[in-house]
């Protein structure tokens, strides 16, 4: 019998960004940088003190990273969906390191997200999610928990998104 680990999803802040903890998520993000976009240090800072809610789950096993309407961020996809929703979540990055998948990581981070906007009284927690190159695992976990797909776009350099929202 497998013996399955406990989860512990911690807040994140600016300050955790510092030493080991830090350097493990960067090289997380940028492990992933095809998907989520490429990171410095400086950069992951700034994102994680403008964030409505940004988590882990220990040094470096994962990462969510979530802005509501009013951050000063300016993201095509974070762009889209304040053109079209006064009040939502959205989801900037969500990942798990390769050697813990399987462990229910990115669920248990993404229903601390939906508890959170729920409290803060959002109506939707929405992302994007690549469509070329495209990115089949993540569309499969999205529909499992309850996103629907509400639009498309190609940004600059020829990018091709499909936007997903989930009420709360």
């Amino acid at each position: 019998m497998r013996l399955r680990r406990e989860l512990h999803v911690e807040a994140l802040t600016a300050e955790d960004l510092t030493g080991e903890v830090g350097a493990a998520l960067l090289a997380l993000n940028n492990a992933h940088a095809q998907e989520l976009s490429w990171l410095e240090p400086a950069k992951l800072a700034a994102m994680v003190d403008e964030a409505f809610l940004a988590r882990r789950v220990g040094q470096g096993d994962a990462l969510l990273i979530a802005f509501d309407q009013d951050a000063a961020y300016d993201s095509p996809n974070f762009l889209w969906f304040r053109a079209r929703y006064d009040r939502f979540v959205y989801v900037d990055r969500i990942v798990v390191a390769e050697k813990a998948r399987g462990r229910g990581l990115a669920k248990a981070l993404y229903l601390e997200l939906f508890a959170a906007a729920r409290s803060a009284v959002h109506a939707r927690v929405v992302c994007e999610i690549n469509a070329d190159p495209p990115n089949p695992a993540s569309d499969a976990f999205h529909a499992a928990l309850g996103f629907a797909e509400v639009g498309a776009a190609v940004l600059q350099g020829g990018k091709a998104v499909r936007y997903f929202e989930r009420a709360v």
